[in-house]
Parts: C-alpha cells; structure tokens; sequence
C-alpha cells in the first residue's frame, strides 16, 4: 500500500523548521552477513523524537556498496526505494552493483531502513504472520459491498491500539527526514546525493524543502503530489491512475493479439460482472471480486509483467464457477511493511475519523474507477490513530541549493504523471523528465531514464527541458525492457 490546502506561497520562501541536531556520531562500519559480499553494514542512533535530542535514541540500519573507483570519488549516494515501508537494505542488496555501475564507482551507495521498518526498530502490530494472515483474512480485500463496509471500517480502525507502540508515534516522513540529515552528517558529506522512487519521492521532496541548503543533487521517480499526499487528497489520484494504465493494457493487449483478447476490455468488464455475482475457483483457489481486482491492478505496476497478467484474466474468465476453498499459506518470517505501511502513512496524513465519512469519499473513489475502493479503504486504519505533531505539511515551493530532477511516468498506477508534473511546478529550481511508456518509476525500465539519471547524480547535468523518453515496445510483443531492472520487488499497492 502507500497513499496520501495549501495557499500559495512566494517561490522564494524557505520554511523555518525547528530541528534540535545532535552532533551525529561516527559510523561502525563491518561486513554485512556472508551471503552479502561487497557490502558493508552499520547502525545510525538518532533521537526517537527530535525534539528532545538528547532523549531516547532509535536506530537507523544501513547497508553501502563502497565506491569501486576509489581516486575519484564524489560521496555517498543515499537510495530509498518507497512503500512506506519497504526495506532500502534489500533493495540496496538486490540493485546496489548496477547503482554503482550507472554512476561509475564513483559514489557509495548506501541503503537505510527508515525508522520503524525493517531492521530499524520496526513497528510490530502482530504476533506472527499467521497472526496478521488471521486478521487481514476475516474480510476482504477491500470492500466491495455495501454490507461488507462496516465491518471492515472497524477491523481496520483497531489497528490504531493494536499497534500504539513509541516508535509509532514517532514515524512522520518529517521524522525520517530529519533522520536523513544526521546520516548525511555522519556519512561525512558536506551535502546529500539523494535517489528516492514511489514514496521515496515524497521523502526525497520534503528533504528539499526542509533542508533545501544541504542537497548535492536530489532525483526523485515514481512522484508523489504533495499537497495530495498531506492533504489526505491522494485518493483523488488513486481513483483515476490505475484505470487508465489498465485502458493502456487493454490497447495494447488488442494491438498485440494477447491471451485475454480480442475485446479485452469488454471481456474485462464481463469477468468482473461474473466474480460479483459469483466467486470463481482456478486450480483449486477461490477467486472473489477484490482478488480479480489486485490481480488487474499489479498492470499498473509492471509493464513487463502483462502477458503473466493477461494469461491469469483469460484462464478466470475462461474458469468455471466453484466453491472449493483458498488453498493455505505456509507461515513465512515476520515482514513488517504492512506494518510500517501504516504508521507511516497515518502519521503524515489527517483522515476522516468516522465512518459515515470513509463510506462517502468510497463512493467518490468508485466513481473514478473499480480500484478507488481498493486504494482507499485501508486507509481506514488511520481513523483512530493520530498524526504526529512533527509532520510536515509544507509550502513545497523552496528554492533548493541544487536543481531537482524530477522523473514521472506517462501511465503509472500508483504514482502518476500529475504527481511529477506537480512537483516540478512547486519547485522552482528543478527540472522535468517525462518517459513515455508504462510501469511504476521509469528508472526500473527505460534506458533512457537511468541514463539521464545517472548522468544528473555524478555530474549535476540536467537534460534538456521538455526531454521525454521514448517508450518501449508494446509490452505484449515479448521485447522486454530496455533496461536490466525489469522486475519490481516491491508488493502490489505500494509506493
């Protein structure tokens, strides 16, 4: 999952934000685990609230690719892959060879799990995963029937007490940021080289406006709105994105004579008509209407991934009706992005607090399209949990020490090109790359994208305004991607 005015404000101003800095202390770096070579770990101690600086500490894991080419250089080059939730030391392990490679061995690439995920103090609101598989079990994906609504609204408001933990009160964006800075401190660099995707944008665009004195160079992909994402607004890009990604698929799967054509669109709108009506069962599990619907959305995410997606909608399209149960998941070690996910999200956002309120902006959501429910009712968990005192809700219109790239993709359905183009707008000393094609955040698939991004982080060169890269080839022609980062790691519904 991820998620979600301001007046107008001068494009000169800098905001003021009381921030008590320790002085941050020296890094212990040591070999990660075996199964790592080549990268190194450490632990950041930060203030759990930075407004008692000398209080309570919590930790910040850290993982880097030292720089290969070690006579030229520059610094460190920060990456956070997004979620809320997800886990830069993974990602950082899975891309931090070619991250090193695309900026020439000249920066370390340093992964860190931002408070509260990970292995970094982690919120923990279950037991087990078989305890959270029990509670997120006992309804449906989202709802998607009136009679299911309730129900649902009031398991997920729980959350809030289940998961009252001191970490949790202290987990805004604003928090992580601040965090960011004691380890740009720490890492020794006078300035941060900062590349955040999906909702690392979002952490990567408050940075900028809350310390925008410090930033080398800051790109950010897979762009969040601010304004949307503070306001508790996201949903109104929700309800569109991920529908017109999926028209995309829907042409381009008729262009291309995929499994789920011809007419993918009207078989689309049948099979869901069928699955409301009636559950349909496939290789011995139960497919209900809001399991078709993630499976639709995962589209929006991954272009590479279409032809898998298609070939699973014509087999239920094609499936017979049955009611034979879901089949059972094998218990998995504790992940806690769901976890994080929220405590996150409801600390940087004010929602509604009742219900009568998240079922009329659901009706909103429907209206925009079959994934608006979808995208807003888990943020029904944050009906009870309160927003930090600390976050941080702008202006956005800071003039940065450095421009800002600002990368966003054409058909993107979890973060739209709107989100980008807004960003470019609030800050006036930034700078628009648009990629033409599909998929969540344009570095993992257009060649084009990494290259001018690559090129920015090691050198500060911006390209051309008005630069788009051209899309790739219809996803469904088996071409692949241009670039070698075809898979996305990051679960469905995600930033």
């Amino acid at each position: 999952m991820r998620l979600f005015v301001l007046g107008a404000v001068a494009a000169l101003v800098v905001p003021l934000v009381p921030v008590a800095h320790a002085a941050s202390p020296p890094l212990a770096w040591g070999a990660c685990a075996p199964e790592r070579p080549g990268f190194e770990c450490a632990v950041l101690d930060v203030p759990l609230d930075h407004d008692d600086p000398d209080g309570q500490k919590t930790s910040v894991a850290l993982t880097r690719k030292p720089a290969t080419d070690r006579a030229h250089r520059v610094g460190s080059l920060v990456f956070n892959p997004g979620g809320p939730g997800a886990s830069g030391i993974d990602y950082a392990w899975a891309w931090g060879e070619r991250m090193s490679a695309g900026v020439r061995g000249r920066f370390d690439v340093v992964g860190f799990d931002p408070r509260g995920v990970g292995r970094s103090n982690p919120l923990r609101c279950f037991a087990s995963e078989q305890d959270r598989a029990e509670f997120l079990a006992r309804g449906p994906i989202f709802p998607y029937e009136r009679a299911q609504e309730r129900p649902f609204f009031d398991r997920y408001r729980s959350l809030a007490s289940r998961c009252d933990q001191p970490i949790a009160r202290h987990m805004s964006t604003a928090d992580v940021v601040r965090d960011l800075d004691l380890l740009r401190q720490a890492l020794g660099d006078r300035e941060l080289t900062y590349f955040g995707t999906s909702y690392g944008s979002y952490i990567g665009t408050t940075y900028a406006n809350m310390f925008p004195r410090n930033i080398r160079a800051l790109a950010i992909d897979g762009v969040l709105d601010p304004v949307l994402w503070s306001g508790g607004r996201q949903i109104s890009s929700d309800r569109r994105a991920t529908a017109e990604v999926l028209d995309e698929f829907f042409r381009l799967c008729d262009e291309a004579a995929c499994a789920f054509g011809p007419d993918s669109k009207k078989r689309w709108q049948a099979l869901l008509a069928s699955v409301r009506a009636r559950p349909i069962v496939l290789d011995g599990q139960t497919w209900t209407y809001d399991r078709v619907v993630e499976q639709a959305l995962f589209a929006g995410f991954a272009s590479e991934a279409w032809t898998d997606v298609a070939a699973v909608l014509d087999q239920l399209s094609d499936a017979a009706a049955s009611s034979l149960p879901r089949a059972s998941q094998a218990p998995e070690p504790y992940d806690n992005f769901f976890d994080a996910n929220l405590g996150t999200m409801c600390a940087d956002t004010e929602y509604p607090r009742t219900f009568e309120a998240y079922r009329a902006i659901s009706r909103y959501a429907e209206a925009g399209s079959e994934f608006g429910p979808y995208w807003w009712w888990s943020t029904s968990a944050c009906a009870d949990w309160p927003t930090s005192p600390d976050r941080y809700t702008g202006p956005w219109r800071a003039r940065t020490s450095a421009p800002v790239l600002v990368v966003g993709t054409r058909f993107d359905g979890s973060t739209d090109l709107r989100g980008a183009r807004a960003v470019a707008r609030l800050l006036p000393n930034s700078r628009l790359l648009e990629y033409a094609g599909w998929g969540h955040i344009a570095y993992r698939r257009s060649r084009c994208a990494a290259d001018h991004l690559h090129e920015y982080l090691l050198s500060g060169a911006l390209p051309a305004a008005g630069t788009v890269c051209p899309a790739n080839p219809n996803p469904f022609l088996g071409t692949g991607s241009e670039h070698d980062f075809r898979r996305s790691t990051a679960p469905a519904g995600s930033r």
